[in-house]
């Protein structure tokens, strides 16, 4: 099952150390990671998506409790929440497809942000499944490189980590 995890922590040396182990520790992959300080300089918020047996990652979020530097976990898994992704797709263009191009990344509301002769660089933001479909649109196109962000998560309403 997929678990997204919002880790609200001291922005101190060591922290995402100490995190990933709890993880690796436990033979847990990382899907994707995102840290940033959040208004307070002094902590981060780090949004963490994982697959895996819930009975384990119930201790794992029970651990991640007990850690010093952690102020506050919230396990989104069945809750509701706003989750938005970046990515960055370099798309090889002929002058044939360029036109077919602009007008996927239009539909997709994504936009160009470079463009060379030979290839587009399309900046995509949205929910993970918007930025996977307009990937399935481009790829017969011929996709040169691809770089995502992995979701930042927020609780829709009052639910979530404050700071």
């Amino acid at each position: 099952m997929k678990h997204t995890i919002s880790v609200l922590v001291e922005n101190e040396f060591g922290v995402l150390s100490r995190i990933s182990g709890l993880f690796s520790g436990r033979g847990f992959n990382i899907e994707s990671l995102s840290v940033a300080p959040t208004l307070d300089p002094d902590t981060s918020r780090m949004t963490i998506v994982t697959r895996g047996d819930d009975r384990i990652l119930e201790q794992i979020n029970k651990q991640l409790n007990k850690l010093i530097s952690t102020i506050k976990v919230v396990d989104f898994t069945g809750e509701e929440f706003v989750e938005r992704e970046l990515a960055l797709i370099k798309v090889a263009t002929e002058s044939e497809s360029r036109a077919e191009v602009l007008r996927i990344v239009d539909i997709f509301r994504a936009k160009v942000v470079d463009v060379t002769a030979r290839s587009y660089t399309v900046e995509i933001t949205g929910a993970p499944a918007k930025v996977d479909a307009l990937l399935e649109l481009l790829r017969p196109m011929g996709i040169k490189e691809i770089v995502r962000s992995g979701p930042v998560v927020l609780g829709r309403g009052m639910k979530g980590v404050a700071g």
